[in-house]
């Protein structure tokens, strides 16, 4: 495969874009120049750190790294998650909601990949196993994210006609079951966007890198069509379990709605 390396000068240049959307932001003072800066340093700093440590990992082949470089995966997006809700739970039960239904619902599907499908041998070959992690939690973690805060705010907005629902025989899961609907559905939005545009209105990461790699194209869309399948499904199933423990969180065991719970 043949690969047109890029300089520093070449870099710089891309970066002079995002320069310039900082200084129109702040020049339209949408607030957002800080944000954009910050967001373009950590992806400069953090992606480099990132190939350091996989130059590493990928040499020594060894389980253990794989492991240990899949779980800060994990644990960072749990933070992210946290990070963005507007209610967010009390002490480390939304944190471990987050980075647990990331975890279940990524490795669950990332193994079935690896074992059944790609068939790489070993399972946990570094160049496989961590993109495609990479690939699944971070979509994931932007999918339970976004329903988790959609719920707890839903819950905040409506506590009387919850109330009402309870008081009328309903229990905890009856009387969110529609708010429930409304954070599935937000979660999935983004997912649902990839598929249905991909390849008319966006070209797909995984399949643009391969091909730029010099991969043959009908190959590099095989392996996107199967990241689109394994993202979506993983992003599924996570929001799913992230919605079932937070309601499980937001009533106690007399099925008593319990925003004092909420920040």
């Amino acid at each position: 495969m043949n690969v047109i390396p890029l300089s520093a000068i070449d870099l710089s240049i891309a970066a002079i874009l995002v320069l310039a959307l900082a200084g129109l932001s702040f020049r339209l003072r949408l607030e957002l120049s800080g944000q954009i800066l910050v967001a373009a340093l950590r992806t400069t700093v953090q992606l480099l750190l990132v190939g350091l440590i996989l130059r590493l990992v990928f040499a020594s082949k060894e389980p253990i790294w794989i492991c240990l470089f899949g779980a800060v995966m994990i644990i960072a997006a749990g933070r992210e998650v946290i990070a963005r809700q507007s209610r967010r739970l009390k002490g480390w039960s939304g944190y471990g909601i987050g980075a647990g239904s990331i975890f279940l619902s990524s490795v669950a599907v990332l193994l079935l990949t690896l074992t059944v499908i790609v068939g790489a041998d070993p399972w946990y070959t570094p160049r496989y196993a961590i993109p495609l992690l990479g690939m699944l939690a971070g979509n994931t973690m932007t999918g339970i994210a976004l329903s988790m805060n959609t719920l707890t705010l839903a819950v905040s907005q409506n506590r009387s006609i919850i109330e009402q629902r309870l008081l009328l025989g309903q229990d905890r899961s009856q009387a969110i079951a529609d708010l429930r609907r409304e954070g599935m559905k937000a979660g999935m939005i983004p997912s649902i966007n990839a598929m249905a545009t991909a390849g008319i209105v966006s070209m797909p990461g995984m399949m643009t890198g391969q091909i730029l790699a010099g991969s043959p194209v009908i190959e590099a869309v095989k392996y996107q069509i199967l990241i689109m399948f394994t993202i979506s499904a993983t992003t599924g199933f996570g929001i799913l379990l992230a919605l079932s423990f937070v309601a499980w969180r937001l009533f106690d065991e007399r099925h008593r709605l319990r925003l004092d719970r909420l920040q």
